[in-house]
């Protein structure tokens, strides 16, 4: 079967927190002949590994890492790279998928007021700018 699996089958699989449904995701999971994973279920994957299960980069890089290297999984990998390459520095998986896809889409300049964003993306040599609210 091909699926497009939710951000929670995922989850529920990497985690193991609830013991039948990670079994019932781990199971899909290897049964499947294709996995599609979107870029917001990545972030939204990240975001649960990193917020709510306290997992740290290295643990999430790894996790990311095998779903990019499983041979029955499609996503995004450039942007994923990109998201990793982010996470790796010491930012969010999410603002560097946002820097990757918006470039594809034509932006020439990531703009944010994320200082640190900002100036990981800039020390990667993307464009990037600190948007400033003005003193008043």
């Amino acid at each position: 079967m091909k699926i497009t699996a939710d951000t929670n089958v995922l989850a529920r699989a990497v985690l193991l927190d609830d013991a039948a449904q990670g079994a019932a995701a781990a199971k899909l999971l290897r049964e499947a002949t294709l996995i599609a994973v979107s870029l917001p279920c990545l972030c939204e994957l990240v975001w649960i590994m990193r917020h709510s299960a306290k997992l740290s980069k290295e643990e999430v890089t790894t996790t990311i890492r095998d779903l990019l290297d499983a041979g029955n999984v499609v996503m995004n990998r450039p942007a994923a790279e990109a998201g990793l390459a982010l996470l790796e520095a010491g930012g969010d998986f999410a603002d560097g998928i946002l820097a990757y896809e918006g470039k594809w889409l034509g932006g020439e300049t990531f703009v944010s007021f994320d200082k640190k964003a900002v100036t990981l993306l800039s020390k990667q040599g993307q464009a990037a700018k600190l948007l400033r609210t003005s003193d008043r």
